[in-house]
Formats: C-alpha cells, structure tokens, sequence
C-alpha cells in the first residue's frame, strides 16, 4: 500500500493545494468502512482471491463479474500510474547528471503536432511484464525488506524536509474549495488500493476474528500517518504549485536544501516503492484473470499457462502492452481517475454486499464480525459513491465505455458459458 503515496502527492496538490492533507484523511476513514466489510467477506470465504472471489460465492456470478470486470482497473491499470511516477522519479535522478531525455519522451502529453509520450514508463512498463511472465516468485521476506527500505526513506525525506516547512506554503490552505478536495480525495484514494491484501490472508491467520481487523486498524492507522507527515513536508517545504505530478517528493527535498545523499535516498525509494507497486499489480492482475477464466466467466485461453515459464505468460503480455501504451499516452492524472472510479465501485458493491448477506443470510458463519456494520457499511458504500461524483466528466465517459465493453463480454461469452450455469441440471 505505502508505494502508492508517490504517484499521489503532486497529482493531489494540483486538485487540492495544501488541502491535498484533509484529502488524505478523507480517503483514510472511507477506506478503513470498506476494510471491515472486506474482513468480514474473507472470513467468510477465507481462501486466498480477491472480492471477485468473494461475490462469486456469495452475491452470484453477475455481481462477482461486475466487481471482477472493475478489479481490471484496480490491479491491471494500477501498473500505469506507478509506471508514470517511476519514469519521473528517474527523470529527476537523470539530471542530477545533466542527462535530459528528449523532449518528445519526457510525459505523456496529447496535443497534436506536439504530442508528447512517456517513454521510460512505457518501458519500465514492459520490462515489469516480461519479468512476470518469465516468472518470478513471491517472498515475504523481500517484500518485508523493500517496505522497510521504503519506510526509512520516508522517515529520511520528513526529517531531511523539517525545517523547510513554512506556513507561508500552506496558504490559501483550499484554493479549489470544496470541489478541488473532493477531486483530490478521490485521486489520492489511490494511495490506499492495497490494504484488501491484508483480508485475503485470513485463510492462514490463527484468529481471524482478531488479527485480521488488527492487521488493517495498522495498516491503515500507519499508513495515513506517514502520509500526511510525508504530505506536509511536500507542500510544506514547496509552494504546490511548483511541484511536479510524480515526483513532487524529490521537488520538496531539492527545495530543502538536502545533501545529494539524502536526495538520491529519497529517489531510491520512489523508485523502489514504485516498482514493488508495478509487480504485485501485475500479478494479482494475472491472478484475477485466472480465476475468471476458471469459472469460465472469461475464455480458458486466459489462463493458458506457458509449457517452460508456468505462468500465463501469453495474457500477462496483452495486458502489459496494453497497459505500457495507456502509461505512454496519458498523464498521470488521468490514469489515476481511472484506476480509481474501477476500485472505488467495486469497493461500494463490496459494502453493499456485506450489508445485504447480514439480511438474508443472518445465521452464515462469520469469525469476523464488523462491529455495527451498518455504520461503516452505509457510509463506506455512500462515501466511495460520492468520491466517484468528484471525478472528471473524460473519467465517467472512459468508464461507462469501459462498463459496456464488460457487459458486452459478459453476454457474448461469460452468461453463457460460466461454470456456475452449467452445473444446472440441464445442462
């Protein structure tokens, strides 16, 4: 979760000003009303997948095809943003030695005979794709070691920054008013995608009823206090207004006044924190596609898995080419919205969900519990609902075309050939 924070601070500060901070907090207490509905589904169906998993064997194979259709977002598209934000992280790293890339490649910018297109995430992009599909192995204990690096980075860059802060930067505090932090809150809703991984571990957890709510209370308790710590030293130290969208971290650090080693630290970590982001997409992407595949709720050819590799390397590189083009051509803001109208729904049908299951089936086991789950459902779902309305009219219009390419999918192939339906009877 904590890598999302770089792709966010600049994109957010742009929407909000200094309010970026209120925004952070905002999208915190939705999160944390959808993190208890998501541990009570996982207790329910405590095996490891994502809410597709949990709607297929609770809500039905529509409801789980909606919300596995908008996890493309979350997951998949997820890679582009941090793939945007890598390529301005090393940008920065560049010229420090005075290499510049040249003016066509530097972002993503669609304006005719001056296009420009964001080569280094194009490529990061690839490179993350064909890693994945040559197959690379997950370790607790890596990723254990690239958290900690991340988080002494962030406690480096917020000591490092400290005394660069000035009230002066954090006025006007909302210079958009209301709407800017609304934009802003459902950009940097974006930082929070990745606290569900915490509920699908209930399955190996000893006591899910306790640790699984204590491990998202810290994660995301945690999480929002070093974001708003990391977010008050960004636009603290730096006018938001000279921030750059993907890197505004290292603008804020070079504004400090920071020691060259300080500032390569800080970009390591961007760098880092960026491509552990990139690879877990990717793969609980792929995952996701797997198991729609196994329902047959999409073509078995999905989850084809390579005779020498052993991973779906043929679909892993459909979707990181498709993916690497959208890190190309769209500006992270963009990419951002669009990740985050997908996660933000399928988290609103997850709140919906949790709250209609109490209803008609009061008596399934729960080892966990959301304590008066109407409180936290209802806001959960109407919160993730009214961020979705701050997003941009382009974001709304890419996601209804989105949405009816998913039905159109889903009548031509997964309505008629899912597994669920013909296990019937009849058939």
């Amino acid at each position: 979760m904590l890598g999302g924070i770089f792709p966010t601070i600049g994109a957010g500060a742009h929407a909000a000003g200094p309010a970026v901070i209120l925004a952070y907090v905002l999208s915190g207490l939705v999160s944390l009303c959808v993190a208890l509905c998501y541990a009570e589904f996982a207790s329910m169906v405590p095996v490891a997948g994502s809410a597709y998993t949990y709607a297929y064997a609770t809500l039905g194979e529509f409801v789980a095809w909606v919300i596995g259709w908008d996890l493309i977002l979350e997951y998949g598209l997820s890679v582009a943003p941090t793939a945007s934000s890598w390529s301005d992280y090393l940008q920065h790293l560049l010229a420090t030695g005075g290499i510049r890339l040249p003016a066509w490649a530097q972002t993503a910018h669609l304006a005719g005979a001056h296009t420009q297109i964001d080569l280094s995430a194009a490529l990061v992009t690839l490179a993350i794709t064909v890693l994945v599909a040559i197959g690379i192995r997950e370790s607790a204990g890596a990723n254990a070691a690239l958290v900690l690096f991340q988080i002494a980075t962030m406690i480096v860059f917020v000591i490092a920054v400290a005394h660069a802060v000035h009230p002066a930067n954090l006025r006007p505090f909302a210079p958009n008013g209301w709407h800017g932090i609304l934009a802003s809150t459902a950009l940097v809703f974006y930082a929070y995608i990745g606290f569900d991984t915490v509920t699908v571990a209930s399955e190996e957890a000893h006591r899910p009823e306790r640790d699984v709510p204590i491990g998202i209370l810290l994660a995301l308790v945690i999480g929002g206090l070093f974001y708003v710590a990391l977010t008050v030293g960004t636009v603290g130290a730096l006018a938001y207004t000279k921030l750059s969208d993907g890197a505004a971290m290292l603008d804020a650090t070079r504004a400090a006044g920071a020691s060259r080693v300080v500032y390569w630290l800080v970009a390591a970590g961007g760098i880092a924190g960026n491509t552990t982001v990139m690879i877990t997409s990717l793969l609980g992407q792929i995952r996701i596609f797997y198991v729609m595949a196994r329902d047959r709720m999409l073509p078995p050819r999905v989850a084809r898995i390579h005779p020498i590799f052993r991973t779906p390397a043929e679909m892993t590189l459909v979707t990181g080419i498709v993916v690497a083009i959208l890190a190309a051509v769209l500006p992270l803001a963009d990419l951002l919205d669009f990740v985050n109208i997908g996660t933000l729904t399928a988290f609103a049908i997850v709140c919906g969900g949790v709250l209609v299951l109490r209803i008609v089936e009061p008596a399934a086991p729960r080892p966990f519990r959301a304590p008066l789950l109407p409180l936290f459902a209802v806001p959960g779902a109407l919160g993730c609902l009214y961020l979705i309305s701050g997003l941009s009219l382009p974001t709304w219009l890419r996601f209804v075309a989105w949405f009816l390419a998913g039905m159109l999918v889903y009548a031509l192939y997964g309505f008629r050939k899912s597994k669920l339906r013909n296990l019937s009877p009849r058939a």
